[in-house]
């Protein structure tokens, strides 16, 4: 007897190289399958503007990449003794109004270059839950902890996100061809609002998506990410202890199936490879013994000199350019 649905790897068109170049943009889970693409140093530019979760907001940072649009100093503003800016993440939240506001314009000129590149953008919703700012009507990505009766609190339309994706879809194949857009929903449980809301939430965002592949089927496709946590896992034991996001076990499945399905297996070798490596470079050694531990070091400069030989443009990846230069 199964007493599991399992869930194969989905057919697609696409089979990346190595070599190419990723962009992923969305919720925090795009952080966790980005952060597994640099174990494995393929070219992944993440998060540009930090997790974005709702649809509108990740539609209007995907515009502002595209045309290279800056942030405005003005827009910026003082909370919680840091400068912020209600189009991105705390995390490029900073004492400093022009360290943040240099920070941010920063990443949006690096990403609008990286997307010219560009192979797949992979673009993860979280939910449809979307905060809008009283004085402005703008839908924010962050409330950076602003009082919450200064903005409204809605779930968007279908149509709305529909056509917010649409919109976004064409903007990104017009500005790069050859790129392939790949949609997934988050498996991350946005439980605040209650489960009821949740699932509402998840399953308007799945119709959104069906509606833009259906539209633009030559270079969109889905990734079952939520589905397999959902119904594949479908136990507690892959969730982290907040019992939200899934655990690392989960997120490691999810990623093997992602190179199943989009890696072909050139990439998928050299992914392992480079991961080996990482894990190395990473590596601490324990001992005192100045010599044991600089004859580790030596080792590791002449296997990473070698990698970077057989695969030169990984020469840029900030662990890789401490070791070489």
């Amino acid at each position: 007897m199964n007493f599991r649905t399992e869930i194969k790897p989905p057919e697609n068109r696409v089979k990346l190289r190595h070599s190419d170049a990723v962009m992923l943009l969305g919720s925090c889970f795009s952080d966790n399958i980005g952060e597994k693409m640099r174990e494995g140093m393929m070219q992944a530019t993440v998060n540009p503007f930090g997790p974005i979760y709702n649809p509108l907001s990740i539609a209007s940072s995907v515009k502002r990449i595209i045309t290279g649009e800056r942030i405005a100093g003005m827009t910026l503003f003082l909370q919680s003794g840091v400068w912020n800016s209600f189009a991105f993440h705390s995390r490029y939240s900073m004492s400093s109004k022009d360290d943040a506001l240099d920070l941010m314009n920063s990443n949006i000129a690096q990403a609008h270059e990286a997307l010219k590149s560009c192979r797949m953008v992979i673009i993860t919703l979280g939910t449809a839950v979307v905060y809008r700012l009283l004085s402005t009507g703008e839908v924010v990505s962050n409330c950076h902890k602003v009082p919450q009766h200064e903005f409204s609190r809605e779930m968007a339309s279908v149509h709305e996100i529909t056509q917010a994706l649409n919109e976004t879809v064409e903007a990104l194949h017009n500005f790069n061809p050859e790129m392939q857009i790949v949609f997934t929903i988050s498996p991350i449980r946005h439980i605040a609002d209650g489960l009821d809301t949740n699932s509402l939430s998840k399953a308007m965002l799945r119709v959104a998506v069906n509606n833009v592949i259906n539209a633009h089927k030559d270079y969109t496709e889905y990734f079952p990410a939520y589905e397999i946590v959902m119904d594949d896992l479908r136990d507690y034991r892959f969730y982290a202890t907040d019992m939200v996001h899934p655990s690392d076990v989960a997120v490691e499945y999810i990623w093997q199936t992602f190179q199943a399905t989009y890696l072909d297996d050139r990439a998928a070798q050299a992914v392992a490879r480079c991961e080996r490596v990482m894990k190395r470079i990473m590596h601490r050694p324990m001992s005192k013994n100045k010599e044991v531990v600089d004859r580790f070091n030596a080792d590791t400069r002449v296997v990473v000199g070698n990698l970077v030989k057989e695969y030169p443009y990984i020469e840029n990846i900030r662990e890789i350019k401490n070791l070489i230069d």
